[in-house]
């Protein structure tokens, strides 16, 4: 492992209590590239910018692309049991969607 991966790898982990994983290799080395060139924020940078505005705790944690842009993808549950989806814009951090599972 490069110790940039091993830098990602270990910031992921300690950025929150939660499982992140991009669906494929290749995701994840994509992912990991945008990082690098600046085209998405880090995942410390979003949970700090939208963690205050989602449902719940964050549980779950993935980075995918649709489109052509990149989404964070936080599973959260709250008090009462729900599970929600809360697609972040990982360039924005804006939250682009919430969906109740």
């Amino acid at each position: 492992m490069s110790p940039l991966r091993f830098l990602f790898v270990a910031i992921v982990a300690f950025a929150a209590p939660v499982l992140t994983h991009a669906h494929s290799d290749d995701d994840h080395d994509a992912a990991l590239e945008a990082v690098e060139k600046k085209d998405i924020r880090q995942l410390a940078d979003i949970l700090g910018s939208v963690r205050d505005r989602m449902p719940g705790e964050v549980v779950g944690i993935e980075i995918e692309r649709k489109h052509g842009v990149w989404y964070y993808e936080f599973r959260t549950v709250d008090k009462a049991g729900r599970i929600f989806e809360v697609y972040v814009d990982a360039k924005t951090a804006e939250i682009a969607k919430i969906k109740e599972k």
